[in-house]
């Protein structure tokens, strides 16, 4: 790819994206183990530190922010102490806006991993899904219209934690369009005719396969999704076999470009925080694939969740050039 990753790097900074969806709490609890326990079949985990990140469309935010974007989130957490915690976190050195929503009766989210020798042995997720108010989504509405006003591009995460229903996504889709402004997906399963007229539609296979019709015919599903819902680009994340683009009328396959995997979570979020950047930049969505493809490689070289951030997109981009 003929990419001047500094000067991209540069442009990068120029822009402003919203970013809007599900944010959590991400616990990590390292250990390490020795035996297995007497009672079960598990091992038994000495627990030697605890950690706790933003995770979420937090860490998509995180993503950015890593790449030098200038970024605006918006969210919605619980009246409880995780909530508290979040805040703490995302408010440290006032490194983006954070705009978020407290519902009394919503419980933030939090997913606990614990690691052990390199690896996650478990992960608890502590949820409680339901939508907002109606005068929480009031809330909502207002905040996103007066961010609107400064951004070059908004991405909606949606982990059907609760923040977005189907009438609020459209909402936002109808806002978007009368702003002119692009529109970048990360869905999970449902709500996606709701997504109607998207810059790019991001599923991963699993979340693909579930609003297809004929998944044993994955390209012309494909090409038939994107049409029904005018996606203007489709980017179908394939795990361990890279990715698959439909724009216009060429479909392309993008291998995988992690040198070693250590841990997938978090690589989405970094997939489509690079793609965005590199998209609102004027860089041609193949090249923008792969160089979000070639950042979430990178990310799944640590353990962990870890945002990208532009010394690492520059190593890997020189790597690959080697």
């Amino acid at each position: 790819m003929n990419i001047n990753i500094e000067h991209l790097l540069s442009q990068f900074s120029k822009k402003h994206i919203l970013v809007i969806g599900d944010v959590m709490l991400d616990k990590y609890v390292w250990g390490s183990v020795d035996r297995m326990s007497p009672e079960a079949p598990v091992p038994v985990v000495k627990v030697e530190k605890k950690d706790y990140h933003a995770g979420g469309a937090a860490n998509v935010a995180e993503n950015i922010h890593g790449l030098g974007g200038e970024v605006t989130l918006i969210g919605l957490i619980g009246d409880d102490p995780d909530g508290e915690t979040l805040q703490s976190i995302l408010k440290k050195d006032n490194r983006y806006s954070f705009q978020y929503l407290i519902e009394d009766n919503h419980q933030t989210t939090v997913k606990t991993r614990v690691m052990a020798q390199g690896q996650q042995v478990v992960r608890m997720d502590d949820e409680i899904i339901d939508h907002p108010s109606s005068e929480i989504t009031d809330a909502l509405k207002a905040s996103i219209t007066k961010s609107m006003t400064a951004v070059d591009g908004i991405i909606l995460q949606d982990y059907e934690k609760g923040i977005f229903s189907k009438e609020t996504i459209q909402w936002i889709m109808n806002e978007a369009k009368q702003n002119s402004i692009p529109v970048y997906v990360d869905p999970k399963e449902t709500n996606y005719s709701a997504y109607s007229g998207a810059r790019l539609f991001k599923p991963n296979l699993s979340e693909f396969y579930k609003n297809v019709e004929s998944p044993s015919a994955f390209e012309s599903a494909a090409k038939s999704l994107r049409s029904d819902n005018q996606y203007e680009i489709l980017l179908v994340t394939l795990g361990s076999d890279g990715m698959a683009l439909f724009y216009n009328k060429e479909k392309k396959k993008i291998p995988t470009q992690a040198r070693s995997v250590h841990d997938v979570s978090g690589a989405g979020d970094t997939v489509i925080a690079t793609f965005t950047l590199c998209d609102l930049c004027g860089v041609e969505p193949s090249e923008s694939a792969w160089l979000a493809n070639i950042a979430a490689g990178r990310v799944c070289e640590e353990v962990g969740v870890v945002p990208v951030n532009t010394n690492t997109l520059v190593e890997i981009v020189n790597h690959h050039r080697d």
